[in-house]
């Protein structure tokens, strides 16, 4: 069977600490693929902010996920202390990847736990199309 790869960039200009909550956990006892997405999402609204933007305010434009890739490493379990590193690359006309290296600390070291790359549009939420990328928010967030 053929494995998803996410190939991260090397260089994140964004990072957020986050801890993993008991509600995070499914039946297995760790934090399932729901979750995955959600903490990425979290990181996600913390870049942005970082910014001055929002995912319905990105120099005027909004922003809708196209697609989401992960690539698990670790297990997370409650407890766990996560750093998300963040960085946007691959713009193109409409919209642009957003890239996270989830990372574990079970003791000295940060250890990979997750890759995940998500496809973000830009669009318009009045009228229900996408839109260009705003010039502006290219240069603010400095995309690698």
């Amino acid at each position: 069977m053929e494995r998803i790869k996410v190939s991260l960039p090397h260089k994140f200009n964004f990072s957020t600490i986050l801890k993993i909550r008991i509600t995070d956990l499914n039946y297995g006892g760790h934090v399932g693929n729901d979750v995955f997405l959600s903490l990425v999402h979290e990181a996600r609204q913390q870049y942005l902010q970082h910014f001055g933007y929002t995912e319905l305010n990105l120099e005027g434009a909004g922003l809708i996920m196209a697609d989401a890739a992960i690539e698990y490493k670790r297990e997370l379990k409650y407890g766990d202390e996560i750093q998300i590193s963040v960085a946007a690359s691959g713009i193109d006309r409409l919209g642009f990847d957003i890239f996270y290296k989830i990372e574990v600390k079970p003791g000295d070291e940060w250890l990979v736990a997750g890759k995940v790359k998500t496809g973000m549009l830009c669009f318009d939420y009045t009228t229900k199309k996408k839109i260009s990328v705003p010039e502006k928010a290219v240069e603010k967030m400095g995309f690698l």
